[in-house]
């Protein structure tokens, strides 16, 4: 999975460039995929800030977030240039219905396959064994393209939620 996002992200990048992760409440069918990838293109093929050009790109990932990037190299993003990116988002939102902005909703990979937990069921579920310790999390709160790559989906017990949690110590 890893492997697939450093080929889907963009090139040409710098590894500090801005990075925003916007978790849906649900997964979205091929169709809206489709839909908001050409929505998104739109809004950063025209992106500004301050009248000046943004390098940015944005993209729907593994069907369930929305991972908008600005390289700061030429141009910075200033606060109403990150406020039309939230526009899109809450656009997003309205139009399928669903909620972009839910930070208690966690996302695991369990089986090859995304699975949605609320925080206050993750201890829970870590107990009855429906998730691990290794198991990964995706962490939704990395902040520049080196981040995404490298921490994006970081074991349960290497996350920032483990300090939260109750973990057996392995024997």
């Amino acid at each position: 999975m890893l492997q697939d996002l450093k080929d889907i992200l963009p090139g040409g990048f710098s590894e500090n460039s801005k990075v925003w992760v916007y978790q849906s409440s649900r997964a979205f069918i091929e169709k809206e995929e489709t839909e908001i990838n050409e929505q998104l293109y739109q809004f950063y093929a025209q992106w500004l800030s301050h009248g000046e050009p943004v390098k940015g790109w944005a993209k729907l990932l593994f069907k369930q977030f929305i991972v908008v990037m600005a390289d700061e190299t030429d141009t910075h993003v200033g606060g109403c240039s990150t406020d039309a990116s939230v526009r899109v988002i809450k656009s997003i939102e309205r139009q399928y219905e669903v909620n972009m902005f839910d930070r208690l909703m966690l996302t695991f990979l369990v089986n090859g396959k995304a699975q949605m937990l609320p925080m206050n069921q993750v201890q829970y579920a870590l107990d009855k064994g429906y998730i691990q310790q290794d198991t990964p999390l995706f962490n939704n709160t990395v902040v520049t393209k080196k981040d995404l790559v490298d921490n994006w989906l970081v074991p349960l017990n290497k996350s920032w939620l483990a300090a939260r949690l109750k973990m057996e110590s392995a024997i």
